[in-house]
């Protein structure tokens, strides 16, 4: 495949990235048609920037806090990504809400995945083992993860894939939490997979999928 024909991928991420690196790995032999532009981060020094600095990907400190303004920061990010030629932004354990103005630059071409059912344990606060102990405490069978695109909102864009998870008898946050990441680290890369191939389509806010 003709390298001109790679989608550029923008990849913001706070933690460790397994979901950066679950892509990556379909990046490499070629199974999705991308390139990594670039890997931003609101924390100075986190794991993910090791993860990128393997594979050659520019890294980027990017914090609100740097900036006086708002629209400075969030002008600054869009100018960013633009440098980079970026065709689609993932959020790959992002924990920030991401500037108005950034979300309408990518508009349907910013992805995120969320380790539960939206709109169930959702918004703001439900992330890492705190929402895994929320499931459990809240007695509900079955969880799961959900890929959606970004609004200017946490968790409300449109949903593009959901698959579910059983919660066991015997589950605690940390069980759950291992085989709900399994499952994130299979779908996610299917999702870009498809964005990539121009498979993902919206009609009147309605996420379309061609097989």
């Amino acid at each position: 495949m003709e390298a001109a024909t790679l989608k550029k991928i923008a990849v913001f991420a706070s933690g460790r990235g397994s979901n950066f690196s679950a892509v990556l790995e379909q990046i490499k032999p070629g199974n999705i048609a991308a390139e990594v532009a670039c890997v931003i981060s609101d924390h100075v020094r986190p794991p993910v920037f090791d993860i990128a600095a393997d594979h050659g990907i520019p890294t980027h400190w990017v914090s609100r806090k740097q900036f006086s303004a708002a629209e400075d920061y969030a002008g600054f990010l869009v100018g960013l990504l633009e440098s980079y030629d970026v065709d689609l932004v993932l959020l790959a354990g992002y924990l920030k809400l991401i500037p108005s103005p950034l979300v309408k630059r990518y508009r349907y071409a910013m992805i995120n995945i969320h380790p539960a059912l939206l709109p169930n344990f959702g918004g703001k606060g439900f992330y890492g083992m705190k929402l895994h102990e929320a499931v459990i405490e809240s007695g509900v069978k079955i969880t799961g993860v959900t890929v959606h695109f970004v609004d200017e909102h946490y968790d409300k864009g449109s949903v593009i894939l959901q698959e579910t998870v059983k919660v066991l008898e015997d589950d605690t946050a940390e069980s759950l939490a291992h085989r709900v990441l399994q499952v994130e680290h299979r779908v996610f890369p299917q999702v870009v997979k498809a964005f990539c191939e121009d498979k993902i389509h919206i009609s009147n806010g309605k996420v379309i999928w061609e097989k």
